[in-house]
């Protein structure tokens, strides 16, 4: 009796929770959804059909989107962005982690201190630093600027990642490869970055959202629509074509699909690269 009453009490829990985490998930897909079914919809009946499934789908809309918001060149530049923000966090912060960790120099724990407080900065308290600086350096509205700026962001996160990554790095695998013949940058090459894939892995796919879905940064260092990132140019789309929420629609759906795809595909790694990192540190 006490065993039948014990499953029905864990069968009446797991439902609850299950049920709780599935009415959470409808909440969250709903928004994706209907802007899906609106980028397939004439904009007469956006807002006078009721179903969720469109009688009539306008894949046509897509086109006329890519063609008349120029989402062609706001994409290639928002991959070229993402791409090279991402190899330069990638670089330099292994290097910073690696040398924070495995090296001895003057004023080490200074600067790693200073890396770890820049954490503490809310993100758009650094915007007018940025600004001046790059004012001063001439790179305003050039893709230079803009990326160094996003590089600059990314690194104290992605620098502490790796740092804590390295710390429990095995001394004698570094002996091995001094034996081998390998200076600091070989250990650093051939040794320490294969080790760290688990953390490189979350801090490749948490730049490139971040990078992906960047806007007032952009906003603030670019006004030259030809240099203009995706989020940045679909605010220019809505400005210029308010009514047509078909094509904004179609537009948004564009720019969500890469981050959707790229999130499907990478969550193993991410849960994976997060407790990876969390059982070294």
């Amino acid at each position: 009796m006490k065993t039948t009453n014990y499953r029905a009490i864990n069968t009446f829990k797991s439902v609850a929770l299950h049920s709780f985490l599935i009415s959470v998930a409808l909440s969250c897909l709903f928004p994706l959804i209907w802007m899906v079914r609106s980028s397939l919809m004439d904009p007469e009946t956006i807002f006078t059909e009721k179903s969720l499934f469109p009688k009539a789908i306008r894949l046509v809309n897509y086109y006329n989107a890519w063609a008349e918001g120029n989402f062609g060149v706001y994409f290639l530049n928002s991959v070229l962005y993402t791409t090279a923000v991402v190899v330069g966090i990638v670089f330099i912060s292994s290097l910073a982690a690696y040398a924070f960790s495995r090296l001895s120099f003057p004023g080490k724990n200074i600067f790693f201190y200073m890396f770890v407080g820049a954490m503490m900065i809310p993100l758009p308290g650094s915007f007018v630093p940025l600004y001046v600086l790059m004012s001063k350096l001439g790179l305003l509205n050039s893709r230079l600027g803009y990326i160094l700026c996003m590089i600059n962001v990314g690194l104290p996160l992605s620098i502490l990642l790796l740092k804590t990554f390295f710390d429990k790095m095995p001394p004698d695998l570094e002996d091995a490869a001094r034996i081998d013949g390998c200076g600091r940058l070989g250990i650093w090459w051939h040794v320490a970055l294969p080790l760290a894939r688990p953390a490189l892995a979350v801090i490749v796919i948490f730049n490139s959202l971040n990078v992906w879905n960047e806007f007032i940064l952009a906003m603030l260092l670019l006004n030259d629509k030809a240099k203009m990132p995706l989020q940045l140019g679909i605010m220019t789309f809505q400005g210029a074509h308010s009514v047509d929420y078909h094509l904004l629609m179609a537009g948004l759906t564009i720019s969500s699909i890469p981050v959707i795809l790229i999130y499907l595909a990478m969550q193993k790694h991410i849960i994976k690269g997060l407790a990876s990192v969390g059982v070294v540190g």
